[in-house]
């Protein structure tokens, strides 16, 4: 019934985006109204918690300006001191906002700025903390023009490359979902994973062809994402008029949004529902049809693979009938990796967490718990003790052994 329910709404959505010749995307309800006012990040949720925050903007190759946060501790700053640099990257319909959502003794931005480090937000292209394009408007299709490989390649590359030359060091990189296939794919790149020092993945995704979410599996067959950009769709924002209305429909009397939520996502042992609210404020952010369906491609293939565009167009674009496949073998042995996945997840299925790390040289430190799901690794008001403390401990040990060096 509920699946049945979100594909209506889902319908409705698409609908709405193909007749809405205007092109309003301002948020209906008081709620969604709440995260359209101006201000950064560092304004809106980081400052008011008492940690000191500075907002950074940087271009990427092909020209996007995206907004990084930088977020400190007072004991650090009264010091004089910063710890190791480390750099959040959010997963899909999400920003930098994610690693703040709960209170500053259950968020991970928060918890690492206590504990010394130097921590860095990231926002990919598109989501509202970061500043658009140099030319491009988001009204362009153009701007959408752009999956996770992009991200991987262009966003997440200049993040790290911002960072490192700013703090003169290398970085220690966190993703969680998104992030993951961003960065998997990124440390494949030489230029890039010379610059950083080790990496930690929560829910790591390089696969996707053993996902066990029905609502998702029945999309793919529906062929969604071809039917979106067949609909002429190239941003999915779900802070339009109508996208506001579904929402708030989804989400009536909370039951039904934390169900929904359950149904992409997987059952999560410990998320606060009773915080939906204050979490749609700034959640999802937009994302690209393009991306979507890069995804999508994912699952039907069961291959970690550049963008599909056809066979004719692969021809030119890659000089090859299929696209490239991101070799996550040659991702160096000297870099060290720490994974978090759970027996609940959905999305990144315990199979093909596996099959990326059979693909891998080096064997990564892994935290397994059975109960969580896909959003308990970053919003469970229990992941300090379950998750994070181990995460830390592994990045100081990867410190004290590069300090010996």
């Amino acid at each position: 019934m509920e699946h049945t329910r979100a594909l209506v709404a889902l319908t409705m959505f698409l609908l709405s985006y193909a007749t809405d010749s205007a092109g309003d995307f301002t948020a209906v309800s008081k709620l969604r109204r709440n995260s359209q006012v101006t201000g950064g990040l560092c304004a809106h949720l980081i400052e008011p918690a008492g940690f000191p925050c500075t907002e950074h903007s940087t271009e990427t190759k092909d020209g996007y300006l995206l907004g990084l946060q930088r977020v400190s501790s007072r004991s650090t700053i009264v010091r004089g001191e910063m710890g190791p640099p480390v750099l959040l990257i959010h997963g899909l319909f999400m920003a930098g906002d994610a690693w703040f959502m709960n209170s500053a003794s259950e968020s991970l931005g928060f918890i690492l700025a206590e504990q010394g480090f130097d921590v860095w937000v990231g926002n990919v292209r598109g989501t509202r903390w970061s500043h658009g394009h140099v030319s491009l408007s988001v009204k362009n299709k153009e701007f959408w023009d752009w999956s996770w490989e992009e991200l991987a390649l262009y966003d997440l590359a200049e993040m790290i490359r911002y960072v490192n030359s700013i703090t003169k060091a290398k970085i220690l990189v966190v993703g969680h979902s998104q992030g993951t296939i961003m960065s998997l794919a990124a440390f494949t790149k030489p230029d890039i994973v010379e610059m950083v020092k080790a990496a930690a993945l929560l829910c790591p995704i390089s696969y996707l062809d053993h996902i066990t979410t029905n609502f998702v599996l029945r999309l793919v067959k529906m062929r969604l994402d071809e039917i979106i950009l067949g609909l002429g769709i190239h941003e999915l924002n779900f802070k339009s008029n109508m996208g506001t209305q579904i929402m708030d429909m989804m989400c009536e009397g909370h039951i039904h949004c934390d169900i929904w939520l359950s149904a992409i996502t997987g059952k999560n042992c410990c998320f606060n529902d009773s915080r939906i609210d204050f979490y749609l404020e700034y959640e999802p952010h937009p994302s690209s049809s393009k991306n979507l369906h890069h995804l999508f491609q994912m699952i039907r293939k069961g291959n970690f693979a550049m963008y599909d565009y056809g066979m004719w167009k692969n021809l030119m674009h890659y000089k090859q009938p299929e696209p490239p496949e991101f070799d996550i073998s040659q991702i160096p042995t000297s870099l060290p990796l720490w994974m978090g996945y759970g027996g609940n997840d959905a999305l990144a299925d315990v199979i093909d967490v596996q099959h990326t790390l059979k693909q891998l040289k080096r064997k990564p430190d892994l935290l397994y718990i059975e109960e969580y799901g896909h959003i308990d690794f970053l919003l469970s008001i229990r992941a300090k003790e379950d998750v994070y403390d181990d995460m830390i401990m592994f990045f100081n040990s990867v410190q004290k052994i590069s300090s010996f060096k």
